[in-house]
């Protein structure tokens, strides 16, 4: 999910609402590339704490983000003025050397790693992207699971995409106006220009009009292809893991069943423990009821349960949440009754047996032979055969061996 939020704000240059900042981050293209970093960085982390607390929704939060914005138009209108006439910029900075934030950037050894946070930190204050597929997921997420470090370091990726698109375009903006340097004349207007600009970017913002300007537009183009990210990005992951990590060796054992304690309810049995699944061959399924793949694989799972129960195979599945909504249990007995799931489910809100496993994928399996030891694991869709010529493997060693038990 952290490279779709990276590529989702990578593709955010390309969305007109990305426009109404977009003269606050060129007008200081003719920065050290410091400076420019250091503006880029600012954007990213307020863009990140602001949508962050926004989920929160309390009064004090909207009251705070309210005042940010104002705050932050007025130090554009500064900046701007700075831009415009030299003279002005000399006379606006004269009350912020006595705080040590001045906003020229032409003073850097006072100013100028704080002046173009500043810059930053404003940006991302009046910067609220079109919310496309890809951060409408992250969003609603957010909004389910509350604020939260997961959150937002999806939010610091999705900015960071943002920020690398931009840093493209206004390395290359440098570039030209180092060219021009010579010309006093050009970059002074370019300067001047750039100024206006920025003036005129804070009206719009602070007047309301980019919505009237923004009417107009439209995201379709964009969204298309954040969908397609969406649907392609997961398929090419498990395409990766089923080839790198997917399918283990079948034959040694690769150690003793983790425990299955944890859970925090089950679902078409009682809670079970390995004690109890001594002598039985266990498929442990991790699944989602959200997740596409776990949706692929379910038919093949329950499959295996129902024709192998009377050999003595005993499938568990381990409901591990991965969005908010997905750890509301009676959406998971819903959902399990809708999918025609009859096999024990353990709801793993806490990520106990997860980590007990040691997993980090969605789905993934984990077979057991009837002595407790994991004999084979699969990660991702796919491998269907092999899985189940395993199952069939170990339910024989099961039988071979029960006479001598």
């Amino acid at each position: 999910m952290l490279l779709i939020a990276f590529l989702g704000g990578i593709l955010t240059v390309l969305s007109p609402c990305i426009l109404p900042v977009v003269p606050f981050l060129f007008a200081g293209a003719d920065r050290t590339r410091a400076s420019i970093l250091l503006t880029l960085g600012g954007m990213v982390l307020t863009f990140a704490l602001v949508s962050s607390l926004a989920v929160v929704s309390t009064e004090w939060v909207i009251q705070a983000s309210n005042t940010g914005r104002h705050v932050a138009l007025f130090v554009m209108v500064l900046f701007a003025l700075s831009l415009i006439s030299a003279r002005v910029g000399d006379w606006l900075a004269r009350p912020f050397v006595l705080l040590g934030n001045r906003i020229d950037p032409d003073s850097r050894k006072i100013s100028g790693p704080l002046a173009s946070i500043m810059i930053g930190v404003a940006t991302g204050l009046l910067w609220a992207p079109c919310a496309g597929p890809i951060l409408g997921v992250i969003l609603t997420s957010a909004m389910l699971q509350g604020a939260n470090a997961g959150t937002s370091l999806l939010l610091v990726a999705y900015g960071a995409g943002s920020a690398l698109s931009l840093g493209v375009l206004i390395f290359a903006g440098r570039g030209l106006v180092n060219r021009l340097k010579p010309s006093i004349p050009v970059t002074g207007w370019l300067r001047r220009g750039a100024g206006v600009a920025v003036l005129a970017g804070a009206a719009v913002i602070a007047t309301g009009a980019n919505d009237l300007l923004l009417a107009n537009t439209s995201s379709q183009g964009v969204s298309r292809v954040e969908k397609g990210v969406l649907e392609t990005v997961p398929k090419v992951v498990d395409y990766l893991v089923s080839k790198v990590k997917a399918d283990s060796t079948m034959g040694n054992a690769q150690g003793a069943m983790p425990s299955l304690s944890g859970a925090v309810d089950w679902i078409n049995s009682p809670a079970l423990t390995n004690e109890a699944l001594k002598g039985k061959v266990v498929l442990v399924d991790f699944w989602t009821f959200d997740c596409i793949n776990c949706k692929h694989t379910l038919p093949y799972v329950k499959d295996w349960a129902k024709k192998y129960e009377k050999d003595g195979l005993v499938v568990i599945g381990v409901h591990t949440p991965e969005y908010g909504f997905e750890r509301i249990i009676d959406n998971v007995r819903d959902k399990v009754k809708e999918y025609g799931i009859t096999y024990p489910v353990a709801i793993d809100n806490n990520y106990a047996i997860w980590r007990n496993f040691d997993n980090q994928y969605w789905p993934a399996h984990y077979i057991i032979d009837a002595k407790g030891q994991v004999r084979y694991t699969h990660f991702g869709e796919g491998s269907y055969d092999t899985q189940e010529k395993v199952i069939q493997q170990l339910l024989e060693e099961a039988k071979a061996s029960a006479p001598a038990a």
